[in-house]
């Protein structure tokens, strides 16, 4: 009898102290709390360094961001091609102003009527300052990421001045290994030798494209791997300041463009390109305003792609499909416009680098 009523005194007490919840076991609601008053991390800790060395793979959702992207960017080929040629427009830098400004009036209307928030938590929005609608801590914070955004504009405008279309293609397309180096140094993310060997087939596709414009000009070199570097940067700083600042991806955009912006303003006005712009004889054409608002809203679409393929998944993901974007602009204009002479190095080595641009697609659907 007493035996029997110790295992009944026992029974009820397990029953009554398995109904508390163990700490895996929290509710719902009581987790959610828990990692909302957490500040998002620069990397996520609960992989560590294995996760770095191995990589994740690619989420649907990183596949469509990738895609887009790739396919927003021929079509501004496109319309950028329309507007400086078809129309002779004689000032890029003014198109490139003229989408800075587009984009960031997009996103101003959109935050306005309250379509999208700038940051991960939108309760963090009554600290925004009224004029950036992002505080001044915030903005700064972005400042390296728009300031590395800037020289790669102004060096890539210089680095095709004194070097051959093939020859700035090639060495454009070694990027990938600025790339991987400067996320090794900036974040500490490591590759698999998968990823690794594809981005050398890249890299050696890209010079076996280039082998019969060989000339070397120191300068010219220089300013070409000076536009990779300051690339690798700026893609390597969209990850990080956007997990550390806590912005999303619209509103990485919008810091990006009231800092750019003004800059672009205050370079084109002292250089006289906005005087020769508002004098083009074209201006008011019906049809040169379509391409230019579509080029604008291409240039909207384009970044906001680029922000997310390169958080979703990563600067050297962004930086292939920059790569394979090239390759699928390549072989749309010589089908559809022809005029292009054939060089069987250069269609070996295209074909390389598309090879590898594959590969790479396919260990990182792996996960490698």
């Amino acid at each position: 009898m007493c035996k029997r009523n110790v295992l009944c005194i026992y029974r009820v007490m397990d029953s009554k102290y398995s109904e508390v919840p163990r700490q895996r076991d929290l509710p719902g609601a009581l987790a959610m709390a828990t990692v909302k008053n957490q500040k998002l991390p620069v990397s996520d800790p609960s992989k560590g360094e294995e996760s770095r060395s191995k990589g994740s793979a690619m989420t649907r959702k990183g596949a469509y961001a990738a895609i887009s992207y790739m396919a927003s960017a021929v079509l501004l080929i496109m319309f950028n091609k329309a507007a400086l040629s078809s129309y002779n427009f004689p000032r890029a830098n003014v198109i490139t102003l003229f989408q800075t400004l587009c984009s960031c009036s997009i996103l101003y209307a959109m935050k306005c009527w309250k379509i999208i928030s700038f940051s991960m938590d939108e309760s963090q929005s009554i600290t925004y300052n009224p004029a950036t609608l992002v505080p001044f801590k915030t903005l700064a914070q972005t400042l390296p990421l728009a300031i590395s955004y800037l020289l790669y504009m102004l060096v890539s405008m210089e680095s095709v001045r004194s070097i051959s279309v093939p020859m700035y293609t090639t060495l454009r397309r070694t990027t990938v290994a600025f790339t991987m180096t400067m996320e090794y140094l900036l974040t500490g993310q490591k590759h698999s030798p998968s990823v690794v060997a594809c981005v050398g087939i890249i890299i050696l596709g890209a010079f076996v494209a280039g082998a019969r414009d060989l000339s070397f000009d120191v300068y010219a070199y220089a300013v070409v791997f000076m536009a990779n570097i300051c690339t690798a940067i700026y893609l390597a700083l969209i990850a990080r300041i956007g997990k550390s600042s806590g912005l999303n991806t619209f509103g990485l955009m919008w810091c990006n463009g009231i800092i750019c912006g003004p800059i672009l303003l205050f370079l084109t006005s002292i250089r006289g390109d906005l005087e020769v712009a508002l004098n083009f004889p074209h201006i008011f054409s019906p049809g040169f305003q379509v391409v230019m608002l579509l080029s604008c809203i291409m240039a909207f679409l384009i970044n906001y792609y680029v922000f997310l393929n390169t958080t979703l998944n990563s600067a050297l993901t962004q930086t292939i499909c920059g790569n394979l974007k090239d390759l699928i602009t390549i072989g749309l204009g010589w089908l559809l416009f022809g005029g292009l002479p054939f060089d069987l190095l250069n269609v070996i080595g295209q074909s390389l680098g598309f090879l590898g641009s594959c590969l790479y697609a396919y260990y990182k659907l792996k996960g490698e």
